[in-house]
C-alpha cells in the first residue's frame, strides 16, 4: 500500500492508486489543501520542527512547506527555482552528498548531518532525510530538521 505525505502540513495518508476517485486527478492534501502529495514506499515520521522541500530531478526547489521558514529563515517565493544546496546554503559533512545519491540511485537517505546557514547568517546543524520521487518526473523530497540538544 503506498503511503503519502503532504510537503506542506506533513499529514500522512495512504491510497490505493494515488488518484481522487473517478476523476483520475492526482490527490491533494485533504487537511491543508496543498496541491499534491508526495508518495513514499513506507510510512515516515519527521523529526520535530522539520521543514519539507520538494525538488525536481536537477534538485531545483519546486515547493517549500511549513517549517522551512523556521529552519532557514527563507520564504518559499525566494527559494523557488534555486538549487537546493545553494538556496538553503546547505553543506553536508565530508564527501557525503545524499541529494545526489537519492537522485542518481533512487534510494532514500536518512539522518544525514548537514550545516545550513540561516538567512540571519547563523550556521545551524541540521539533519536531512531525502526521498526519491516515484513518478516519471524524478525529483526528491527533503526533510530538514534542526538538531536539538
Amino acid at each position: 500500500m503506498p503511503y503519502f505525505i503532504c510537503p506542506n502540513c506533513q499529514t500522512r495518508s495512504f491510497d490505493e492508486d494515488g488518484r481522487e476517485g473517478l476523476s483520475h486527478q492526482s490527490i491533494g492534501c485533504h487537511q491543508c489543501g496543498f496541491g499534491f502529495l508526495f508518495q513514499l514506499l513506507e510510512d515516515y515520521f519527521p523529526h520535530a520542527g522539520a521543514g519539507f522541500v520538494v525538488c525536481d530531478a536537477e534538485s531545483r526547489i519546486l515547493a517549500a512547506g511549513q517549517g522551512v521558514f523556521e529552519v532557514s529563515g527563507r520564504l518559499e517565493p525566494s527559494l523557488i527555482g534555486q538549487e537546493l544546496r545553494t538556496g538553503l546554503h546547505l553543506t553536508f559533512a565530508g564527501d557525503d552528498d545524499p541529494i545526489a545519491l537519492t537522485l542518481d540511485w533512487g534510494v532514500r537517505q536518512l539522518e544525514k548531518p548537514a550545516t545550513l546557514v540561516h538567512a540571519a547568517g547563523i550556521e545551524k546543524q541540521v539533519i536531512c532525510d531525502c526521498f526519491p520521487a516515484y513518478d516519471q518526473d524524478g525529483g526528491l523530497l527533503v526533510a530538514i530538521s534542526p538538531v536539538t540538544t
